[in-house]
Parts: C-alpha cells; structure tokens; sequence
C-alpha cells in the first residue's frame, strides 16, 4: 500500500505520485520524437549521417554530463526543486529546438537532455527515500509512464508533420505542451516540500568508483542504453530501405516500444521481490538476442515478431537497471550516487552508439554489420546483468555475508549467494 502522504513536507500522495509520473511522461518523448524525422531534419539542414547520429547522441552526452551534478544540486536545492527547474529548463530546450537553423536545434536538443539528465538520476532516489517499501511498484510505473509516452512521440511524429501548414519542427514543439503540464502539477510539490537533510552516504564517490558491483550496474546501464538509442535512432531508416514507408516506419518503432510495457511495470515489482534478479536478466536477455539475430538472420516478413521480442526485452532491460539503483544501495544518498555514475558514465558510453553505428553503416553500405555490433553488445549486457543481480549492496563486498537489506527496509537472512 502506498502511504496517504509522503514524507518530505507531508503532502498529499497523490500528488507527488502524479508529478513523478507527468514527470516521467516527458523523460523519453522530447528524443524519440526525432528518429521517424530523421531523414527530413537532415534533408532540410543537409546534416550528414554523422551530424544525424549527433543529433539524437547529443542529449546522451548531457546526459552523462548533468547525471554527475545532479545528486549535488539536490543536496543543495532539494530534490523536489531540482525537479522543477529541470522541467522549466526542458521546455526553454524545447522551445529553442523549434526555431529555425542548425544552431538552434542542436542548442535546444543539448539543454532539452540536460534537463531530461536531471529526471533521470533523481526520481529513483525521490522514490527510495519517499516510499522505500513500493520501489518496484513506482518504478514500473514511471518505467511504464515513460515508455508510453515515448512510443506515442514516436508514432505520431511523422503524421503531425503531414499536417497542413505543419512541419517536423511543429510535430516536435507539441511534446512542449506535456512539459508545460508536468511544471504545472510538481510546482505545488515543490513549493510545499521541506528540505530533506540526507544522511551522510555509506560510501564515497571515490569509493563507489572502486566498486565492483557498482561498475557491473553503470555498464549494464550504459551498454543497454547505447542498443536502445542506436535501434530507436537507425530502426526507421532500416525499415525505410527495407521497403516500409516513413510512417509505417515510425509506428513499428513506436510499436517497439509499446510493446515494452507489460515488462517496464512488472519485471521492477518481481525483481523487488525477488533475492537474485539473475533469472530476470537471464529472460531479458534471451528476448534481445533473438530480436537483433531475428532481424540479422531472420525473414523480412516477420519483422513484427522481431520487434515484440526487442522491445520487451528493452523494457526489461532499462526498468532492472533503474530498480538496481534502489535494491543495491541503502540510502536515499547512496541510490544518488549510484544512479549519478551509472547515468553519467552509462551515457557517455551510450552516446557512441548513434554516432559509431551510423557511421559503420555508412562506410559498409549495410545495416548488417551494424545488427551484428548490437547483438555481440547484448551478450556483453547478460554478462554484467548476471554480476549486478546476485544479492548484495554496493556498501559492502558484493555476494558478502548476512545481513542484506530488503527493498522494503528489513534484512534477508542466509548467505548471499
């Protein structure tokens, strides 16, 4: 059951339940807007498949960059602050993106990701600290929120853009509109939080770097990240010269990603239940080497199934990594941290993807050795995904003794194995 108020400044649950999902709503659709465009976007600018993979790398790199300060500037300001300004920083993103010139779109598509960085690294943590005791319920559904939202900005990209006297740069503003009501409903959040003074972290920064459980969990975070954003970014123009039109392109991504819904809520609920996540990292596993081999290997015609499996196995894949920042960790201050180096060195990691593959395309003239790259990193991310699930903390060595803490606060017993 979730509490009728949250603890920071005792507000209505509701309330901050709605924010962090409106929130959620606008921390993927401002970016997967911009795939099913792609190909208009760089005719327009004559961008190259460089300066194409740039651009939807770009809010990756702020990512990485904003996902270190983050847990800063919510020791400073709070975290329902951060929050806010991160919104209002997300829509001036939004709103630059649309005015005319290539400066303007990557400018915008910059601020929009340092904004979006924000979100990222610190609803986990707003979560752990308010409701320890519903981890996975939030996080499968913001995880759900999330993906939806997302699925949407991909599908209808490309028909709002055939809408009389509209063009790709509309299609993209409207998403400012979803922002504009996430400010609106965590404005009365934030203004009624108290400050939340976090205890001093379990660990330091400088020690979580020389964790290797906290390494495992950043490299799952990062190498997942770079196969989702390199297929959301590359799969349309895939379809495309496979013989699917730019809409039906669009909504088999956007397709993709709806189908990461039953995954995205349930696979954060068992994994907060379970001791070992190591069976769940095994099936989302086994899902993402069948979609990249099926679409490697496989027939044309079948191009729906390979979709489903990709696309359950991305919202497996993304919602264990967000769950991981809560189940392996203490604090509120920990998950942080946690969250701010997995997010900051994962998306820098994953910010190579667009770009490298795009490129890799354009030198083989195939998208062969490009399914390839992505179905030997999905094997790399059951590798780290088999450390980072095994019981254990990042406070204390990986697989140590008893002891272990339970999402909900109380303590597992037995060894850790």
């Amino acid at each position: 059951m979730i509490p009728h108020s949250s603890p920071a400044g005792r507000r209505p649950t509701w309330l901050a339940v709605a924010g962090i999902l409106l929130i959620a709503a606008n921390m993927r659709a401002a970016i997967t807007s911009v795939g099913p465009l792609l190909d208009r976007i760089a005719t327009d600018y004559r961008l190259s498949s460089e300066m194409s993979g740039l651009l939807t790398s770009l809010p990756l790199l702020a990512f990485g960059a904003m996902s270190l300060l983050a847990p800063r500037l919510a020791e400073k300001l709070g975290s329902e602050r951060s929050l806010l300004y991160g919104l209002a920083l997300l829509l001036a993103g939004m709103l630059i993106r649309a005015l005319p010139g290539t400066e303007a779109l990557f400018a915008g598509t910059a601020l929009l990701g340092l904004a979006i960085a924000v979100s990222n690294v610190l609803l986990p943590s707003l979560i752990k600290r308010d409701f320890p005791g519903q981890i996975g319920l939030l996080t499968g559904s913001y995880s759900v929120t999330m993906s939806v939202f997302a699925a949407i900005a991909s599908g209808a990209s490309v028909p709002l853009a055939a809408l009389p006297g509209w063009d790709w740069s509309r299609s993209l503003l409207l998403w400012a509109l979803l922002a504009a009501l996430a400010f609106a409903v965590w404005l009365p959040v934030s203004l009624s939080s108290k400050r939340v003074t976090a205890a001093a972290p379990a660990q330091s920064p400088a020690r979580m770097l020389r964790s290797p459980l906290a390494w495992r969990i950043t490299l799952y975070m990062g190498l997942q990240s770079l196969t989702f954003y390199a297929t959301i970014t590359w799969l349309p123009v895939l379809f495309h010269e496979r013989g699917f039109s730019a809409a039906s392109a669009g909504w088999l991504l956007s397709l993709m990603q709806l189908v990461s819904l039953p995954t995205s809520f349930f696979v954060p609920v068992w994994a907060s239940r379970m001791r070992s996540q190591v069976p769940l990292v095994g099936i989302a596993g086994a899902l993402s080497l069948s979609g990249y081999a099926g679409l490697l290997w496989g027939s044309a015609s079948m191009s729906l199934l390979w979709i489903t499996l990709l696309g359950l196995s991305q919202g497996a894949t993304i919602s264990l990594a967000l769950t991981f920042f809560g189940l392996r960790t203490r604090t509120a201050a920990e998950a942080a941290r946690l969250s701010g180096m997995a997010q900051s060195i994962g998306y820098f990691l994953a910010a190579f993807g667009p770009v490298l593959l795009g490129t890799l395309h354009d030198r083989t003239g195939s998208w062969n050795p490009v399914l390839a790259v992505l179905l030997l990193v999905s094997v790399v991310v059951v590798a780290l995904g088999l450390g980072a699930g095994r019981p254990g903390t990042i406070s204390e060595p990986h697989g140590g003794a008893s002891g272990l803490r339970s999402p909900a606060g109380g303590k597992l017993t037995g060894p850790a194995r």
